[in-house]
């Protein structure tokens, strides 16, 4: 079974809250990023990225099935739970061959321009050290480019 697209509601917010309502999941990666407000997301995007304990019925949800959600850094948004900016990020180097790396690298960018040129607020866990590192001028440059 499919899930609606984004394009059928107003916000990303909304469209996560219809489709998402009564699950026990965490949204995560580019959606998290999203509902942080750190990525405007895709016209007609259909995919949502969620942490969840067990497999739910929707095709279109990028099911992350983990054991237990203790370790993750939750925020609250909504009525919507989704991973910390920073716990987002560094899930995403983690992840970075499967995510959409214009989501990330974009957010790096917003991140690096609204608070005054720098990633100071931004704690990476050392062992994604050389992932940052090796796009962060990408994400400086990034507005450039476009």
């Amino acid at each position: 079974m499919r899930i609606d697209n984004r394009g059928n509601f107003i916000s990303n917010r909304d469209w996560f809250n219809s489709v998402l309502d009564g699950m026990d999941v965490i949204l995560c990666h580019t959606s998290a990023l999203e509902c942080l407000g750190q990525f405007n997301g895709y016209t007609h995007e259909s995919q949502i990225d969620v942490y969840a304990r067990i497999r739910g019925p929707y095709e279109n949800i990028n099911w992350n099935i983990i054991d237990s959600f203790d370790d993750i850094e939750i925020v609250e948004m909504a009525g919507l739970r989704c991973t910390s900016l920073n716990q987002t990020i560094n899930d995403m180097l983690r992840d970075y061959d499967e995510i959409d790396e214009q989501s990330l690298v974009q957010s790096l960018a917003d991140y690096y321009y609204s608070n005054g040129e720098c990633f100071d607020g931004i704690q990476i866990e050392p062992q994604y050290a050389a992932r940052f590192n090796s796009i962060r001028d990408w994400a400086v440059e990034f507005y450039y480019n476009y």
